[in-house]
């Protein structure tokens, strides 16, 4: 094998490299987004919750739908 050809090969392969690495890296970033917008809807149902358990501890009934 020639040293151009040899340098065309590493060439092409330093091209599809970088190309692996920008489609990793914009799955990497979107998957992050994702984790983070499920974070924060974990957190706030949590909070939900939480403020449901408490209502329900202290024994505050809700009032009565308004058809009663």
């Amino acid at each position: 094998m020639s040293d151009s050809a040899r340098i065309d090969h590493l060439e092409m392969r330093l091209t599809e490299q970088d190309a692996t690495i920008d489609a990793l890296d914009r799955t990497v970033t979107e998957q992050w987004r994702l984790i983070d917008r499920l974070t924060r809807q974990v957190a706030a149902l949590t909070e939900r919750v939480e403020e449901a358990g408490t209502r329900a501890a202290t024994g505050a009934a809700e009032p009565p739908p308004p058809h009663y």
